[in-house]
């Protein structure tokens, strides 16, 4: 996924972080909506991809803002992934076991 950064930072330059922040906030609120939708049955590929456009676009915004790099989101990427699968295999174990 490729995302023009520098973009990105005159959009940061010209609001302000707080304000982009705040944007940050309603994207993801709007992606929250989009998938109560789904689940209630009201499916909209168009809509989903929308938002889910949005929230990355902000991430990459707050990224910038808050000085936080790929290496270390991916850090936190492979910790949480790492517990996923280890709980994933305790349940099988556990199931197997029953």
């Amino acid at each position: 996924m490729k995302i023009n950064k520098d973009t990105l930072q005159k959009v940061i330059d010209k609001y302000g972080t707080t304000l982009q922040t705040t944007v940050a906030m309603e994207e993801l609120a709007e992606l929250i909506k989009e998938i109560s939708k789904v689940i209630r049955g009201n499916k909209n590929a168009d809509g989903m991809i929308e938002e889910i456009a949005d929230v990355l676009i902000m991430i990459e915004q707050l990224k910038l803002m808050y000085n936080i790099s790929d290496e270390e989101i991916q850090s936190e990427i492979n910790d949480k992934l790492y517990r996923m699968e280890w709980r994933l295999r305790k349940e099988n174990e556990s199931n197997i076991s029953n």
